[in-house]
């Protein structure tokens, strides 16, 4: 028979509180959840579904102490959400730097007001920015990345034991670091095969414009390099496609060597 002391115990409490905080955080900052819609009510349900799968099993291979007092137990809740919310930045980082390099050559396009509301962000982005982040968000589905969250934070508690024998350190934080960084680089690499063409469209109407004076070189840019994007899109778009998934695969290997 149970034991419901045993069981409802505070340190079975504190330690299911704390299992649920590094999943709220994880969902907080992960690609999928954090960057649709998704109703509260269904994360907290989420979380707290995983969190009742996860219990006996992060109870078997944690020694857990309970603190003994509210700051302790603050202590650790943020330590427990912080992780989580790590894990998610991190692997979010691919969404943040697609959005990025497209907003480069969008705006090269002339398409700067063109503004939308983006459901993924919760701000206003030009509607290519938008087709470039669901395209991303399925190459992450097909991979099976998605499942690659719940094992990260599955092997996180073994790594990051819950309580006070874990604690984060410098080369923790230069890892991630090195990471967020990667997000530029990425936004270079999308950006860079369609800006560039633009950049040149733009110095080569410019000599046109010093070469016949009298033509309004503006009414002809606009929608020439609107057509011209939107064709270097669909060219590029295998490419593109390619790039991410080797993308997100690179960069869910670095995630997975820190977590």
């Amino acid at each position: 028979m149970f034991n419901l002391d045993v069981l409802f115990s505070t340190a079975n409490i504190i330690m299911f509180m704390a299992i649920i905080t590094r999943l709220s955080g994880l969902f907080a900052s992960a690609p999928l959840f954090s960057t649709f819609p998704i109703p509260q009510q269904a994360k907290i349900w989420l979380a707290a579904t995983i969190a009742f799968i996860l219990f006996p099993i992060v109870q078997y291979n944690t020694h857990f102490v309970a603190p003994n007092s509210v700051p302790a137990l603050t202590v650790i809740l943020f330590k427990e959400y912080l992780i989580g919310y790590a894990i998610g930045f991190c692997a979010n980082v691919l969404f943040v730097g697609v959005e990025l390099g497209v907003n480069m050559f969008a705006i090269q396009m002339g398409l700067s007001a063109d503004q939308a509301l983006n459901p993924t962000s919760g701000g206003s982005s030009p509607v290519i920015t938008q087709a470039y982040t669901f395209l991303a968000t399925m190459i992450f589905i097909s991979l099976g990345a998605h499942q690659w969250l719940f094992s990260a934070i599955y092997n996180s508690f073994k790594t990051m034991p819950v309580g006070y024998s874990f604690t984060f350190s410098p080369e923790i934080f230069g890892q991630i670091v090195v990471i967020t960084s990667q997000m530029f680089s990425i936004a270079l690499s999308i950006a860079l095969p369609i800006f560039g063409v633009l950049f040149i469209t733009d110095v080569l109407l410019g000599f046109t414009s010093k070469m016949m004076p009298r033509m309004n070189i503006f009414m002809v840019s606009m929608p020439l390099k609107i057509y011209l994007g939107l064709l270097l899109s669909l060219i590029f778009v295998r490419p593109m496609a390619e790039c991410m998934a080797h993308l997100i695969e690179k960069l869910l290997t670095q995630v997975a060597l820190i977590f």
